[in-house]
């Protein structure tokens, strides 16, 4: 049969198959066939009325069409058949429990798509650093096999220069040899020559005699007049006229300028050695040069430099610089005797400062001047040094001055040169600084040092003229003296 209300039918057979008020048949199947008409027959049907009351039965059943189909199965009934036609209800409770749980679920399900995107940015993040640290690990490993090589080349540099420096430090000392033997054949040839000299003139005088021995009277008389006028000078023209017959005791290898002239004291001075500069101001010599000073501790005979123009005069020079004239990287025992030019830079030798200043207490006094003319000075009350034994070890008193205390560092300290390591350092200071000095380790102050031109210096070592309380140990001053007074 064609029904045009077939959803409640529906509901009305669900209810009989779900429901518990279900009613058993014997042997029963029952075959369910529910035909609706299609929406068009449905429609054509409304508007034609009329005409579909005229078909047939048979007819009506044939144009519908079968939607719905429902097989139940056979049970057996063993009482009435009942049918619910009241609509299902529905749980309230259970429904709201299970949107509840629904909603929960989403939720969770929300987070775990929050945590899922953020893990996969992790992800991400992660990859990137992985890439990245590959990426440095390789440049690391890039430059530690750069580094290693720079390290073998600075090794290998390092060890090419010091066979250099080796070399150079015995070329230095083949030459020192060599001007040593130098000096040594140019004082003998200035024996010589002197020698010659004096023979050529007793020669002449000679001669003149013999040609006098033939003349009459008054002939005589000319020669010997001749014979005065021709007798050498009894002051030689390269030492104080205070130098005897006792000078060829000097043992002193410090040499006058022969270019310079002759000072005013040279010519009208005393003719005996003085004991020391203060002494020959005593003497009534108010000008500066050079004069012949005889220790008496010693019985020696020596030429020193007297100032006698500044602080009072009666100053002592024991070593002046002033324009690097004079190469202060010596030997020991060129530091024992002493080295330099008179009139210039000389260093005035440790074994006649030891016997020096064993006559009597002296002070010291350190001049300095920078290459902007400004001119300090630092005097310390007391100096003495040590015998060789001790390695001339230097002692000094009380500093005052303007110039900065830079020598006290290195009071109680041996002298120390090239090829005589004494000083407290594991190398040596001398080697290092390029001079002769009291070294510690190393230096606050390198008077005898490389002298540079200009004041600010460029150097692997801190190897200036320097006074380190006076323009620091990267400024070579222009001019510095040591000098020596008693007090």
């Amino acid at each position: 049969r064609r029904r045009r209300s077939h959803p409640r039918f529906l509901e009305l057979l669900l209810s009989l198959t779900s429901s518990g008020r279900r009613c058993h048949l014997d042997s029963l199947t029952l075959f369910l066939t529910l035909c609706v008409g299609l929406p068009e027959a449905g429609a054509r049907k409304e508007a034609t009325d009329d005409s579909s009351k005229r078909l047939s039965r048979s007819s009506e059943t044939k144009a519908g069409h079968c939607s719905y189909t429902f097989i139940v199965p056979q049970q057996k009934l063993t009482g009435a058949l009942c049918l619910n036609t009241q609509p299902a209800t529905a749980n309230q409770s259970e429904v709201a429990a299970l949107r509840a749980e629904l909603k929960q679920q989403q939720e969770q399900l929300e987070k775990l798509r929050g945590h899922l995107e953020q893990e996969g940015a992790l992800a991400m993040e992660v990859r990137a650093l992985r890439k990245e640290s590959n990426s440095l690990n390789s440049r690391i490993a890039q430059l530690y096999a750069e580094l290693l090589q720079e390290v073998i080349q600075k090794k290998n540099q390092a060890l090419e220069q010091q066979k250099v420096e080796n070399l150079l430090l015995n070329a230095t000392a083949q030459a020192l040899q060599v001007s040593s033997n130098y000096r040594e054949l140019e004082k003998k040839y200035g024996v010589l020559t002197s020698m010659i000299s004096s023979q050529n003139q007793l020669i002449a005088r000679l001669e003149k005699q013999c040609q006098c021995k033939d003349s009459t009277q008054s002939v005589v008389s000319v020669c010997r007049y001749e014979q005065v006028l021709t007798e050498p000078p009894k002051i030689q023209p390269n030492v104080h006229n205070n130098y005897s017959s006792e000078a060829n005791e000097m043992t002193n290898d410090v040499q006058r300028d022969q270019g310079a002239l002759p000072s005013q004291q040279e010519k009208t001075g005393g003719t005996r050695p003085w004991r020391d500069c203060q002494h020959v101001l005593e003497s009534g010599e108010t000008t500066s040069g050079i004069y012949l000073l005889r220790l008496q501790s010693a019985n020696r005979l020596l030429q020193a430099w007297c100032e006698q123009s500044r602080a009072q005069g009666g100053w002592t020079v024991i070593q002046r610089r002033q324009d690097g004239s004079v190469n202060f990287f010596r030997t020991w025992e060129q530091y024992k005797q002493g080295f330099g030019n008179l009139d210039g830079e000389y260093w005035l030798g440790l074994e006649h400062l030891y016997w020096l200043t064993q006559q009597a207490r002296y002070k010291l006094r350190v001049a300095l001047e920078d290459w902007q003319g400004r001119t300090v000075f630092a005097e310390y009350d007391s100096f003495h040094l040590e015998p060789e034994s001790d390695w001339y070890r230097l002692r000094l008193g009380q500093y005052q001055g303007n110039a900065g205390d830079s020598l006290s560092w290195h009071n109680d300290k041996a002298f120390t040169t090239l090829d005589r390591d004494k000083d407290s350092y594991n190398g040596n200071c001398a080697h290092y600084q390029k001079g002769g000095w009291w070294y510690h380790m190393c230096a606050h102050s390198n008077l005898n040092g490389v002298w540079y031109r200009g004041g600010h210096y460029r150097s692997r070592y801190q190897d200036g003229v320097y006074w380190a309380e006076f323009h620091g140990g990267s400024y070579s001053l222009k001019r510095v003296s040591m000098m020596i007074k008693p007090t």
